[in-house]
């Protein structure tokens, strides 16, 4: 089969390409995530070294607006460059004469003009272009939120580097709330592991949304492994994106909640360094500073960044970040781009979380509780990607990726009964209710892990007429591998790095993806988009060790799946129109859950979904922006957590059957400024998602098991029964005001609904307290008081910061998170609450040369 043909030589392949120094690639400047890649680079000069000395300057403009990004070159001769965020460019020694002058880009007519440049002279040239459907690019980080997205047949949303500036962020969590839909859950409060739901999903780890940075996975094992043990810093962003419809078969393995894009800083036109501190209570810091340059046709772009805190909570972290693009373009038709990361992290990150009689007694918000777990996280990536137009209705982009991942995590066990042996002696909390206190063993779980990812794709997009029928066509095939080594060492004191080797096992993977979309112009409002992806993954299990034994255990299994999607899209004009969408989900099992320890195929199915939505996007005088979508997500099967990381009994997943996800999310954007007349820039946003997750068929769970008594376990229907963590309600909004001296001010708020932490829909365990006391006969599983169940109430966070620029570019912010000090539980996983980060004052300066 076609599948083993590929395991037997792709590894080896790729593993020797890449060997010590994993791959990685993107194109920031562009949307990767919502479009097919455009073969421009920005800012990228092509210019021979030679004795002219005339230049040519310039704007392109679009509507009235700079056209950013777009290639701008000289016919017939190999001198080119392309605009920047505002339009502005750039040719540098020219030889006098006559030229023709060509602009072209994606999402834009190509235009033409013939200028005489003069010997040792700078001349000045306009261009006006207009955008062109057939070509536009759904999203372009730094273009226009209304009128980039119209012809996207779903929900997106973008975040650009001004707004990263405005909200200062602590960590990238900050920046995701803002977007409907998403629901992002704390886990240690500096966002090193981010835990993200989209419409009513389970957030654990963000194993059902697809993580990239410009455009590659991030995640540990993107197909059996998605886990989100490593976040890419926002820090170093410039942007990111967020697609939830139709669109997002494009990109896979999981296509159930949508896509997330991070994306980075690209090589400049020209030599311009930043630097960037922070700083705030608990020992917080974070120092970023970067330099990049294009000499001739090859352009760099470096960054290095600290950041590290001694208490944010009860987190105590270190981590360095480095990342390297170097890109060569030979002409302003092909670019080559090599991109080079490491990321070392030190932290103090535990499980063990808060029991509920800890939470309601106070005092223990920011505890250390297990003051010896150690988790390291080094990660190296590295890719290559080719990017060629062979004429302006065709390119092509190929990219080669790779990266390794060790993650060893040393945590102390502990347990929450009094009797047990090895205890260490140190208790947290009280023992009036069963789980309520916190007992410490003096050995640990070691429990580490490396993981190796490569992978080969091109993505292809061809704008063709047919029978007067205007269409773009984008098809692509991906290679993927990847491998995990995990063992489990129990160490014999608290601090014991090594010891007794538990388990052993070497899971991999071998996945080949396809996908083809057509989008079809019917006239020039409305558009039809239909696609189809097709995954195929081959999983092996090889348990070399298990519970101490030896036992060299191997299986495998096959998992093959047909995504299909289809859009429509009918536009008024520009920035008024609407939207529909449907789309399978899918997102395939866990390797280690697919095939049990025993080396069983467990016949665990993927998760699946059909998704519908239905929306519009208005725009008004460039006053009022509103988006409105409705949704719809049926399961045949949705794959629940039941691990510790996600405060369960057992590990892995579960299959829990029918469950549907039912809702709304909108969001209004108003100017101020024009609406009343106010000098300056005033802006106020808000933002709403409700929704209803449930049980949609019969599951029947335990509620009770018998106690000695010979009697049967009982089991309760949760059909209509909230799915964990959905909250009914997210809303978020802001007010912003920037003058024209270079000072600004945002205050900004988030509500979180409340939610439910189990499939039995507790409130409170105390009533579970009742009924097993009122019934000793039964063993009540929830009747515990060790924090993992219970009701999340709901809470309200408000943030405020404000900022300085001075001439010269140095600006000044002073940032205040949780300005009115909430006590919240963020999270009642991994195993126990975890509290919401109290008030912090943070200011911090940034230098721009």
């Amino acid at each position: 089969m076609w599948i083993l043909k590929l395991k037997s030589y792709f590894p080896a392949i790729m593993l020797v390409i890449i060997s010590g120094a994993p791959v990685y690639s993107g194109n920031p400047e562009y949307s990767f995530l919502l479009s097919a890649e455009t073969f421009e680079s920005s800012g990228s000069l092509s210019t021979p070294e030679n004795e002219y000395s005339s230049n040519l300057y310039g704007r392109v403009i679009t509507g009235d607006e700079g056209a950013p990004f777009v290639t701008v070159y000289l016919k017939g001769t190999s001198y080119g460059t392309s605009t920047d965020a505002d339009g502005y460019f750039m040719l540098v020694n020219l030889p006098p004469g006559k030229h023709t002058v060509r602009v072209q880009g994606i999402g834009y007519r190509s235009a033409e003009k013939v200028v005489e440049v003069e010997d040792d002279e700078t001349s000045e040239l306009i261009f006006l272009i207009e955008q062109d459907v057939l070509l536009m690019e759904q999203v372009v980080v730094s273009g226009s939120r209304i009128g980039l997205l119209q012809y996207l047949p779903g929900s997106a949303a973008v975040i650009t580097g001004s707004e990263l500036k405005a909200i200062a962020p602590l960590t990238g969590n900050e920046v995701l709330r803002k977007v409907t839909g998403l629901h992002v859950v704390e886990e240690e409060g500096a966002g090193l592991r981010a835990n993200i739901g989209v419409r009513g999903l389970d957030p654990d780890k963000s194993r059902n949304v697809l993580m990239l940075e410009d455009g590659i996975p991030v995640a540990l094992g993107p197909y059996g492994e998605p886990e989100m043990y490593y976040t890419p810093s926002i820090d170093r962003m410039s942007g990111v994106e967020v697609i939830k419809g139709s669109g997002s078969i494009l990109y896979g393995p999981q296509t159930i909640g949508g896509v997330i894009n991070y994306i980075t800083t690209d090589p400049p036109a020209e030599g311009k360094g930043y630097a960037r501190i922070s700083g705030g209570q608990g020992g917080y810091y974070s120092g970023l500073a970067g330099y990049g340059n294009t000499y001739g046709n090859t352009g760099f772009q470096v960054n290095y960044l600290r950041r590290q805190a001694e208490n944010l909570g009860p987190t105590r972290f270190v981590l360095n970040d480095i990342n390297g693009k170097l890109r060569f373009s030979s002409s302003p038709r092909s670019a080559a781009t090599l991109k080079v990361g490491l990321y070392d992290e030190v932290s103090n990150s535990t499980y063990v979380g808060l029991t509920q009689t800890m939470y309601d007694t106070g005092g223990y918000d920011h505890v250390r509780l297990a003051p010896h777990d150690n988790l390291g996280v080094r990660r190296y990536s590295m890719s290559l990607s080719h990017r060629f137009s062979p004429g302006d209705n065709l390119q092509f982009n190929t990219t080669a990726y790779g990266y390794t991942t060790t993650r060893n995590w040393r945590r102390q066990d502990f347990t929450y009964d009094g009797g047990s042996s090895g205890l260490t002696g140190d208790v947290w909390g009280d023992n009036t209710l069963p789980g309520g206190m916190i007992y410490l063993r003096n050995s640990t779980g070691n429990r580490n892990r490396q993981f190796e990812v490569a992978g080969i794709e091109n993505r292809t997009r061809y704008n063709y007429s047919l029978k007067g029928l205007r269409s773009i066509l984008d098809a692509g095939a991906r290679l993927h591998y990847e491998r995990a080594y995990e063992q489990r060492i129990n160490g014999t004191s608290a601090t014991a790095v090594s010891g007794n080797l538990r388990d052993d096992e070497i899971r991999t993977g071998h996945a080949l993806s396809t996908w083809l979309q057509n989008k079809a112009f019917l006239n020039d409002k409305l558009s039809v988009t239909a696609g189809i992806r097709a995954e195929m993954l081959n999983y092996e299990r090889n348990i070399i060790r298990s519970r101490f034994e030896d036992v060299s255990v191997t299986n495998s299994t096959i998992v093959a799946e047909l995504i299909p999607g289809a859009g429509i899209n009918y536009n008024f004009n520009p920035r008024n129109g609407i939207f529909a969408g449907i789309h399978r989900g899918f997102a395939p099992p866990r390797i280690k859950d697919a095939i049990s320890s025993s080396g069983q195929d467990m016949q665990l199915d993927a998760e699946k979904s059909w998704n519908i939505e239905a929306g519009a996007r208005t725009e008004i005088e460039n006053v009022i922006g509103f988006e409105m979508t409705l949704f719809i997500m049926d399961f045949s099967n949705q794959v629940i957590p039941v691990s510790e990381s996600s405060g369960g009994r057992g590990t892995g997943y579960i299959n829990a059957g029918r469950t549907r996800h039912r809702g709304a999310e909108g969001e209004l954007i108003l100017n101020l400024s024009r609406l009343t007349g106010m000098p300056g820039d005033f802006t106020a946003a808000f933002n709403a998602t409700f929704i209803r997750s449930e049980f949609s068929d019969d599951r029947f769970v335990v509620e009770r098991l018998p106690d000695g008594s010979g009697n049967d376990t009982v089991l309760t229907n949760v059909k209509g029964n909230r799915t964990p963590y959905s909250p009914v309600v997210i809303a978020s909004g802001y007010l912003q005001y920037i003058n024209d001296k270079g000072f600004g001010i945002r205050a900004g708020g988030r509500l979180t609904g409340s939610q439910y932490t189990d499939i039995h829909n507790t409130v409170d365990v105390g009533e579970w307290f009742s009924r097993a006391k009122d019934d000793p006969d039964y063993l009540y599983l929830q009747a515990t008081a060790n924090g993992r169940i219970g009701l999340i109430p709901s809470f309200f966070v408000m943030d405020l910061s404000a900022w300085y620029d001075l001439r010269g570019g140095l600006t000044f912010n002073l940032t205040i998170k949780n300005l009115l000090d909430e006590r919240y539980i963020a999270t009642r996983r991994p195993q126990g609450i975890r509290v919401g980060l109290p008030r912090m004052l943070n200011a911090g300066m940034a230098l721009n040369f």
